[in-house]
């Protein structure tokens, strides 16, 4: 039986005093001591898990300043704080045992947009890609750039001086700070600025904040008498990343100081960001890129200072190991015919180099580039196999879209061992890299350790992540030696072990990199900003005689609990276990199909990450209850009674299943997770299976017998369907399925039904034995239909005009008997009914498929039901049936057809736009495209539309407690693009899409195949 669970990680005392009071002052943002929240907030992308005593969402700088000056009061003194933004960091730099302080969630305003003089003010929880959103319709974009950019925040940006591709052209984060506002550990705000040697003579003409005067007049005197020694010992690196910039404080000339420059990079420990004013760089008119394959990545290396030679903006590489996962990824299909394989060879390396800027200056370079290039390739000069060359801007962004997701690629590979983050930002200078990463795969290969590389080689930045398991001791101790073996090769070649990403965790290799001396004036710049190490205590440097630092790269991993959970329960919940914390899912734009709960909600525990989080601790607390999770999943719920009273006592005992519960029933089942994230975390699939369980001590909601029953009683309401619309659709009827059930706006069976619309229409005549007599030759004439319960009871009209397109392309139609599908059933939970229906339709689908016709489905969520879910749970027991989607089926059909002629009319009858129902568009990539080419076969225009989730997906829109959301998420993208095109061009795949379009812009769309059906 699934125990009452509970966890030890209470409040500390202090900190719940403190809270209580910052809740009755004049905070006015969010408080969260959900366990749930802190768990969602307890780990980022690294392999640290550092739990918080709370999560705090500011509304704006004022409640920064109240957060602070309250915890400056000595009953407060051990209170502490780390700033947060998306949480992308990749060795716990927002990682708190405090206050997380997240900026992201309201703090994520572009504050005003200066073009005339090339500026732009945001506050710190902007996301990078929104920033170039509001940006780029003023010919502008902020052009420091990370593979994290749809997640990561400005705030974020700045504390790691963060930078990417280009970084040779464009800079880092900080060469592009114009200004900050800040808070510091007192409460009071300090705005900083360059300012001349003549304002530093009397600072109060700069800022009226004491402390602020106090800092800058120390700071920069700090600097300029060490002068001498931080120009000596800083490596001249363009990455170069201190923590707190001594360096460039002062202008080379001493003339003008910019304390920005210490905050920039200072990851939280100094001050809490909460605004800037960047510069802005114009967006070239013109970009072309070259994608150059070679046969080893030691070649693609070696051939990268001939590259930047070429004056390229971007030169980045990838070895053979990520190239590989990207041919295994959803990305591949937007990207394989712009890097094509070389017949007889195989690629190992490949570099993409990109030009930007004015069209003739990127022309000029790209032909010298190409000259040099075919030369060696005749020549059979430095490794390498081919180029090809791309000036399509889409395909520029797809190519390095690939390479953004390398990180998270690299996360999916097979088996215990992963590549991590913990010594992969190495920087040394870019004349020195390919030795350096000969050194360094030698030292990976000393240890027998599989890694991917990928990285900016044009700034001798390389990003290497050895595969190790943290759930296994000896290689979590690994771990640390192969920092400490790093840490001595990069200072060896002259470089830099954080060279983009920050330290984090990694500050004790600090004082062999500055020395005693100058270790000493960072710790001395650590104590004038946060005497009392209250802001992000642990990090980079502790202010002097504070004591030894809190964190180190031994401190607490995620492996360390995961490896409290036993080998079977991982095996049997690999999704869960599998999440590397990449936060994919905080994808900020609305036009993402993933995550809609997030998007909608603002709540990391609202994500897939989030939600794996969850899991894992639920997984690890039945173990310790001595829970076996396999043999659970197999046991019978508990009696109606003690299931009810278990349910009364749900408002009065914690039991930590709830707050599992309260994450998993906001997901949408919509699968974008289990495609679009790197790892391929599949939310629905343990959504359902920890519903089965959940269920054996709660009762379940009424509305969930309601979905799950409703394959099999539609036939019964099919037989009549007037009565059931009378008495299902009256207003009080409504009012009562609202209030009883949890449900609205429930769709009105079809009348007439499909029964009665094919009437003694062959098509009706299905008799298997009749049909197997059907000469083989004949068999390709016929076309089987695969009813699904939405389109054959709710829209038959949509199965009636596939029977009859079949037949205008002289085919014969055969509908099959109706066999419920069960996805209703398995998203919510019901998985031994789930269990017994996919077989008996299963088995019903592979007799059918014996006959060797074509079978298809109308529906792309239900057909794709029996490619996954099917696949899932019955394992080799579902056979080899093979349902199409019509578009899949078509395609097969048009091969046979004359292609007609595409007209250049302007007429609306020939001219249409398609949206995707999210399971088709993330599990199958180039629907959009295999649509497109349909259309134009049969003489008609197709556009499409990239969009996020409509709102409804399957039931969740129907069921009242989601309705705000559905609206909310229908109005992020859908809404708006809807409103601009014609109801009669707009064309929808998916049968809950039509359904949330008609209920909310009021007209019906029609399914592709109406619109074919019209054209023919």
């Amino acid at each position: 039986m699934l125990p009452k669970l509970s966890h030890q990680q209470t409040l500390e005392p202090v900190y719940l005093s403190y809270l209580s009071t910052l809740e009755d002052g004049q905070f006015s943002g969010d408080i969260d001591t959900r366990y749930s929240a802190r768990l969602a907030q307890a780990t980022d992308n690294s392999v640290y898990q550092f739990l918080p005593q709370a999560v705090i969402y500011p509304k704006n700088a004022d409640d920064v300043q109240v957060a602070l000056t309250l915890a400056n009061q000595p009953e407060f003194s051990k209170v502490v704080f780390s700033a947060r933004g998306g949480g992308t960091g990749t060795n716990g730099q927002s990682l708190t045992h405090g206050i997380i302080v997240d900026m992201s969630r309201y703090m994520n305003q572009v504050l005003e947009v200066n073009a005339a003089e090339g500026w732009v003010k945001v506050q710190a929880g902007v996301v990078k890609d929104a920033l170039n959103d509001a940006l780029r319709p003023h010919g502008f974009f902020f052009s420091p750039d990370l593979s994290t950019s749809n997640r990561a925040t400005l705030g974020g940006m700045i504390n790691t001086d963060a930078s990417g591709a280009g970084s040779l052209v464009y800079g880092k984060t900080s060469d592009h700070v114009l200004g900050l506002t800040s808070i510091l550990f007192d409460g009071s705000e300090l705005e900083t600025k360059p300012v001349t040697q003549a304002e530093l003579d009397d600072v109060s003409g700069i800022t009226d904040n004491e402390l602020g005067q106090q800092l800058l007049t120390t700071v920069a005197k700090i600097c300029k008498d060490n002068r001498e020694q931080i120009d000596q010992r800083f490596p001249k690196l363009n990455r170069f990343l201190t923590g707190y910039d001594l360096k460039n404080v002062w202008d080379e000339q001493l003339e003008q100081f910019d304390l920005s420059r210490i905050l920039t990079g200072s990851e939280g420990t100094l001050a809490v960001i909460t605004e800037a004013k960047l510069n802005i760089t114009p967006l070239p008119t013109c970009r072309m890129m070259v994608n150059i394959k070679y046969d080893s990545f030691e070649s693609a290396l070696r051939h990268a200072p001939d590259l930047v030679k070429a004056n390229a903006t971007v030169v980045e590489t990838v070895d053979s190991k990520v190239l590989n996962l990207a041919k295994e990824d959803i990305i591949w299909h937007s990207v394989s015919s712009l890097i094509t394989d070389v017949p007889g060879k195989e690629i190992d390396g490949l570099n993409m180099v990109e030009f930007a800027g004015e069209k003739a200056d990127v022309e000029a370079r790209l032909t010298l580039l190409e000259t040099m290039l075919t030369k060696q390739l005749k020549q059979g000069e430095a490794g390498l196999l081919g180029y090809q060359v791309t000036s399509d801007r889409n395909s520029i962004n797809t190519i390095y879209a690939m390479r953004k997701k390398a990180v998270g690629l690299l996360g999916a590979a097979k088996g215990a061992r992963k590549p991590l983050a913990f010594a992969e930002d190495t920087a040394v200078p870019p004349e020195k890299l390919a030795d350096f990463i000969i050194e360094f795969r030698a030292l990976l290969d000393s240890h027998q350790l599989q890694y991917g590389m990928f990285g900016h080689v044009d700034a001798g930045v390389l990003h290497v992540r050895p595969a190790l398991d943290m759930c296994d001791v000896d290689d979590e101790k690994l771990l640390k030696t192969i920092s400490d073996q790093v840490a001595d090769l990069t200072l060896k070649y002259g470089g830099l072990m954080w060279g983009e990403h920050g330290k984090g965790v990694r500050g004790e290799y600090g004082p062999a990199v500055f020395g005693e001396h100058l270790y000493g004036l960072l710790e001395e710049v650590k104590g004038l900003f946060d005497p009392s190490n209250k802001l992000n205590p642990g990090k980079l440097v502790a202010p002097k005689n504070s004591g030894p630092m809190l964190y180190n790269v031994d401190s607490v991993k995620r492996g360390s609990f995961d490896r409290q959970i036993p080998i079977q329960t991982r095996n049997a919940f690999p999704d869960v276990m599998n999440c590397n914390g990449n936060g994919l899912c905080f994808n900020y734009s609305h036009y993402s199909p993933m995550c809609p709960s997030f998007k909608v909600t603002g709540d990391r525990v609202q994500s897939p990450k989030g939600r794996a989080g969850l899991m894992r601790e639920w997984l690890r607390l039945l173990e310790a209850e001595g829970i076996d999770v396999n043999e659970l999943a197999r046991a019978k719920p508990l009696g109606w009674l003690q299931r009810a009273q278990n349910s009364l006592k749900i408002d009065k005992e914690y039991d930590y299943s709830h707050e599992v519960m309260e994450s998993l029933k906001g997901c949408l089942a919509c699968k974008a997770c289990s495609s679009q994230c790197p790892v391929k975390v599949d939310v629905p699939k343990f959504r359902a299976q920890f519903f089965d369980i959940y269920y054996q001590r709660y009762l379940r909601p009424a509305k969930d017998y309601l979905v799950a029953g409703i394959e099999d009683s539609l036939p019964l309401m099919a037989s009549a369907p007037k009565l059931v619309n009378a008495v299902s659709q009256n207003s009080l009827s409504k009012w009562v399925i609202k209030k009883s059930l949890g449900y609205v706006d429930a769709p009105a069976l079809s009348v007439p039904t499909l029964k009665q619309r094919l009437e003694g229409h062959a098509s009706r005549g299905y008799d298997l034995a009749a049909l197997q007599q059907i000469p083989a030759s004949d068999r390709s004439q016929y076309v089987l239909v695969v009813q699904d319960p939405f389109n054959s009871f709710y829209e038959a009209g949509t199965v009636l005009h596939f029977i009859k397109l079949i037949e205008k392309l002289g085919l014969k139609p055969i509908l099959l008997p109706f066999k419920p599908n069960g996805k209703p059933i398995h998203i919510k939970g019901f998985l031994d009914k789930f269990a017994r229906t996919a077989k008996s339709t299963a088995d019903f689908l592979n007799e059918v498929a014996k006959l060797d016709m074509p079978m298809v489905g109308i529906d792309p969520a239900l057909v794709l039901c029996y490619r996954d879910e099917y696949a899932e749970v019955l394992g080799g027991a579902r056979g080899d049936f093979h349902v199409q989607l019509a578009n899949e089926w078509l395609l097969d059909v048009i091969e046979k057809l004359p292609q007609a002629e595409v007209t250049t009319s302007t007429n609306d009858d020939h001219e249409f736009t398609w949206f995707s129902h999210c399971t088709e568009s993330t599990a199958k990539p180039n629907t959009a495209n295999e649509w497109k080419g349909i259309f134009e076969h049969f003489g008609a225009k197709l556009n499409t539309v990239s969009l996020g989730c409509c709102g409804m997906a399957g039931t969740y829109g129907h069921e009242a407690e989601n309705l705000e959301r559905s609206k909310t998420l229908y109005a992020m993208s859908w809404e708006q693009t809807l409103a601009k095109l014609p109801p009669s061009q707009v064309l929808i795949s998916g049968y809950s899409c039509r359904s949330q379009v008609k209920r909310f812009s009021g007209f019906k769309p029609k399914h592709p195949i109406e619109a074919l059906l019209n054209l023919l």
